[in-house]
């Protein structure tokens, strides 16, 4: 394998991070169905929780471990936050070249939650 063949499949690799990075930074932001829980209302189940364990049944403390454990990752989740702005500029440097290479239309970029102006960033129109 050449010099230029190995660059070719880094730049190529690089710009399939970019876009799986970008599009996984949308579909956690897109909004959930259902009642939103403030971090506030996670903690005070947390507390409520703690609480409950120590007269659980088995059972019961079995569900209130799973349960914890979901809202400790939910907390944790909602502080990361996500720098979508350098994000979003990978994918603008990205998306056209592998687009055009993995034949992507402007449809399915739409269809995934990409956003029209973000692509004309990108340089892919409704005709590309």
């Amino acid at each position: 394998m050449s010099d230029d063949h190995k660059a070719a499949l880094a730049v190529g690799r690089e710009q399939g991070r970019a876009v799986r990075r970008y599009l996984e930074a949308l579909d956690a932001q897109r909004p959930k169905r259902g009642r939103q829980r403030s971090q506030e209302s996670m903690r005070k189940r947390l507390e409520a929780i703690e609480s409950e364990l120590a007269a659980a049944d088995p059972l019961k403390r079995l569900h209130l471990a799973q349960e914890r454990i979901d809202l400790t990752e939910a907390i944790n989740t909602t502080e990361t936050a996500v720098d979508l702005d350098a994000l979003q500029a990978d994918f603008v440097a990205a998306a056209g070249e592998y687009g055009r290479r993995k034949s992507i239309t402007y449809a399915a970029w739409r269809e995934v939650g990409v956003p029209s102006s973000v692509l004309k960033q990108a340089g892919i129109s409704r005709t590309s």
